[in-house]
Order: C-alpha cells, then structure tokens, then sequence
C-alpha cells in the first residue's frame, strides 16, 4: 500500500510540476514564475484552505475538536524540544542555531499541508475540517519554543514582542484565520457560490505554485553540500520521527485515517515563510543558510515526494491495528 500511495503521488501533477521546477535550476534554466504571479497564487492558496476549513469547521462541534486541539498544542510544544536534542546529537552546531532550526521544525508548511490534502482525499479519504485550525494552531507554539531555546545561548534578550507580532500578523495567519472566520460565518450556502474558484482551480493552483516552488528548493540544493552530514541525516529522518508522533496523536484524539495523516504532515513538516520572518528579527546571530536548507531544500521536497504517502499508509496501518 506505501508502495502504490507513492508511485500514486509522484505521477499527480503538483509534484510533477516540482520536479520540473527542479530541473529547470539544473538545466541553468531562466524559468521562474513573476513575484506577483507568485504573491496571488499564495494568497489564493491560503484565502482557499481557509474557507473550506471554517465551512467545514462552522459543521464540528467543540467536543470533536477539544481533544485534537489539546493533542496538536503538545505536539507544538514537545516537537522542537525532541528537534533541539537530535541537532546536538547529531550535528555540531551552537545553541543559537539548534533553536532556529528547532523553530522551524516544529511550524508548519502550508505547501505540505495542501498536499497533503490533495493526495489524501484523491485516496478516498475524507479529512476533518477543523484541520485548518490545527494548522494555524501549530504555526506558533513551535517557534516560541525554539527561540526560547536558543535564547540560553544568547548573551542578550529576546524582543518577544516584535517576533510575535511578526508572526501573527504575517500574511499566512492572517489569511488562515480570515479565511476560517469567512467560511465559518457564510457556511455551505455561502461558499456554494465561490467553489467553482476555490474548489475546482485549487489543483491547479497548487500545480503552478509548486512548479515555482520546486524552482527555489532547487536553488538551495547546492547549499546541501555545505549543511554537512549530520543536518541532512536530520532533515531526512526527523520529519519520519515528528510525522509519525502526529499520526500517533491524531488516532489517540478520535481522528480518522485521513485526518490523522494530515495531523502526521503536518508535525513532519518545516516552515519557511513564517519562521523564518520570526528567526530573523529574533535570532540574527543564526544562519539562514542552516535553517533554509534544512527546511526549504532538504525536508521540504522529501515530504513532498516521499513523507505523505509514507504518513498516509503509517496511518492505515494504526486504524487496522484498532487504535
């Protein structure tokens, strides 16, 4: 079944349409896609996922989210901790730059999580709509541990204040949590009128977005050669370790096979648009060749590529099992 999810999600097009932005770079190639072009398609992105989850959510009651919601905030706290201690264990970087890893850790990636959504519901599993909230749930938490940990090696304090505003008020919550309380207020009704935009071009949105996204993943792969051994031993197997916490997590907290796996990606996944903004105001003393190309050319591909279908079938697997 691993085998058939991963052959089913390396032929989809929104991976395909990566990897062609992959060989793009290493064909010298001047294809890119324009910022603006890249800027709207983002926004729609975020705009789209948000209004399906608060229509979906506008459906749940808070007793099918409580337990998911407490399962996804220890998710957010215990992440970057485990992240923390493989980094010391298994590279030699400092205090300072084992934080700003673990920041991104433990985040999240929409591009990941939107994925995921496409090949598990292609898999004829349905996905719990409140998930959108996980999502933007576990944006935060993640960061805020990994800068309190680097902080222990900072010979100064942190400006809370300015690396949480920058997070909060950063297009990807914005638009998340907008989008939520839209679909929310407005309903089936209310959203039955803009799905052919939001549902039928949403493939093929992330198709084109991916195409771009394979295009700067692919410019970060020569920074590989430097991370050294040990970063992309823990870019490769760290998400294997936190995605399969989250599959754990979502079936202990009443999930089904679909959500659970989305939950699972979700953990495995790395941020590189907020955590990054965060880091940067943050933490300036870190590395972002260090943190990027972990996040953005080692861990984000192989979850693209390889941690979906794996988290997908991981999760079959625990359902069979009766948990």
């Amino acid at each position: 079944m691993a085998l058939e999810l991963a052959i089913q999600n390396l032929i989809s097009p929104p991976v395909l349409a990566f990897a062609l932005g992959l060989l793009a770079v290493l064909l010298k190639s001047d294809l890119r896609l324009p910022e603006a072009v890249y800027q709207g398609l983002s926004i729609y992105l975020l705009l789209g996922i948000g209004i399906k989850g608060g229509v979906a959510l506008s459906e749940s009651t808070a007793a099918e989210i409580a337990l998911p919601l407490v399962g996804t905030l220890a998710i957010g706290l215990i992440v970057p901790v485990i992240a923390y201690l493989l980094l010391g264990g298994l590279t030699k970087l400092d205090g300072i730059n084992k934080g700003a890893v673990a920041a991104h850790y433990g985040s999240t990636s929409l591009v990941t999580f939107t994925a995921a959504l496409v090949l598990v519901e292609s898999s004829g599993y349905t996905v719990e709509g409140y998930v959108t909230t996980l999502l933007a749930v576990l944006e935060i938490p993640g960061i805020v541990v990994g800068l309190l940990l680097a902080s222990r090696a900072l010979g100064r304090s942190v400006n809370w204040g300015e690396a949480i505003r920058e997070v909060l008020t950063g297009k990807s919550i914005l638009l998340l949590a907008g989008g939520l309380v839209l679909g929310y207020l407005t309903g089936t009704s209310g959203y039955e009128r803009i799905e052919p935009f939001f549902g039928g071009l949403f493939t093929g949105v992330l198709t084109l977005f991916l195409l771009e996204m394979g295009i700067v993943a692919g410019r970060r792969l020569p920074d590989i050669k430097k991370a050294g051994f040990g970063l992309v031993a823990f870019g490769l197997f760290f998400p294997l370790i936190s995605g399969t916490l989250g599959v754990a997590v979502g079936h202990l907290t009443g999930m089904g096979v679909g959500g659970a796996a989305v939950l699972g990606v979700l953990s495995a996944s790395a941020s590189y648009i907020a955590a990054p903004a965060a880091v940067r105001l943050a933490l300036p003393e870190a590395s972002p060749g260090i943190y990027l190309t972990a996040s953005l050319g080692i861990t984000f591909p192989f979850n693209l590529i390889f941690g979906i279908p794996l988290l997908l079938a991981l999760s079959e697997v625990i359902e069979g099992m009766g948990f």
